[in-house]
């Protein structure tokens, strides 16, 4: 049983890097490209499979796997390939720091990494983000945001959140005060009190607190959030609130976000597969029907194309034939 949720892709059987690079070398080599078998491997592997691919790779030919794989693929396809083969804490960084580059800040990138993920994976992207760029994440963070959206990410960047398994009743009545009377019960809204929650407590601490909040008021805190906050602090608690409250459906709108209306974030469609696919992509492919009346191979199928599809596919466990 996996205890955090159900992955779509499990380490591959009888797993021999050495052939594997090997296949890799063959179907890159002279004229013309073997797309699929890059997909079988490269999407059939752990992260820390690939890996190891990735030394034999340089071992046995001195090339080093990435640069071939961008010189051979392109578009989406070349996009999800090399980011696959990322160490995922990199990957993490990279996307990190693409959103942070250039004009303008892509915050839904920020909240989608920074809300979900525990304390020892925050800190170790800070560390890693270090290595890579020079500069620190959280002060990268402080420049690119601000106000409230900005003591929330800094917030979540200390990594301090409770994570013992305790829960507490009498606190979590306590709490749900709190956040009542930080926020419906005066005029404006005590923004510090909800940030102190929202990122200190532990998630089963939190779902007591939001059953409470419920119980007292008689609708969510979600519902809540909407009414006393905007913008970017808004969807940062609601991130918070939802990955809380079910985890499996909140990445499950961040690829139904990815694909609905006109045009594909392909970028974000890419993150999310690549992050859940090892952790918990069979619940949200479950979550994905039940909230979207269709499956998420179908909708796959309507956005993408090509190799670039049936890479996804292969990620998400899903077969070519339909």
């Amino acid at each position: 049983m996996y205890p955090f949720g159900t992955p779509t892709l499990f380490p591959a059987q009888g797993f021999d890097p050495v052939k594997d690079a090997h296949d890799l070398r063959k179907a890159m080599k002279g004229f013309g490209t073997d797309e699929n078998a890059l997909i079988n491997i490269i999407c059939r592997r752990t992260n820390e499979q690939r890996q190891e691919i990735q030394r034999q790779y340089k071992t046995h030919f001195g090339k080093d796997l990435i640069e071939d794989i961008k010189s051979e693929t392109s578009g989406n396809f070349e996009k999800l390939l090399v980011g696959l083969l990322r160490p995922i804490v990199d990957y993490y960084c990279a996307e990190l720091n693409d959103a942070m580059a250039g004009i303008g800040t892509d915050e839904e990138v920020l909240i989608e990494i920074l809300c979900t993920l525990s304390n020892m994976e925050i800190y170790t992207i800070k560390n890693q983000y270090l290595r890579l760029y020079g500069a620190h994440l959280e002060s990268e963070l402080k420049s690119e945001t601000s106000g409230n959206f900005k003591r929330l990410l800094t917030s979540l960047c200390t990594s301090a959140r409770d994570e013992s398994f305790r829960i507490d009743p009498d606190a979590a009545k306590d709490d749900a005060r709190e956040l009542l009377k930080a926020g419906e019960l005066r005029v404006g809204t005590d923004e510090s009190m909800f940030n102190m929650i929202l990122c200190q407590r532990n998630y089963g601490q939190l779902k007591l607190i939001f059953q409470e909040y419920e119980g007292m008021t008689g609708h969510s805190l979600e519902k809540a959030i909407k009414k006393e906050f905007s913008g970017d602090i808004m969807e940062g608690l609601i991130a918070i609130f939802r990955c809380v409250t079910n985890k499996a459906d909140y990445f499950a709108s961040r690829l139904h976000k990815a694909m609905a209306g006109i045009g594909t974030n392909d970028t974000q469609l890419i993150r999310v597969i690549i992050t859940r696919c090892e952790i918990d992509m069979a619940d949200i492919k479950v979550a994905f029907e039940r909230l979207y009346g269709k499956s998420l191979k179908s909708w796959i199928k309507g956005d993408t194309s090509g190799h670039y599809k049936h890479a996804l596919y292969a990620l998400v466990g899903e077969q070519r034939s339909s």
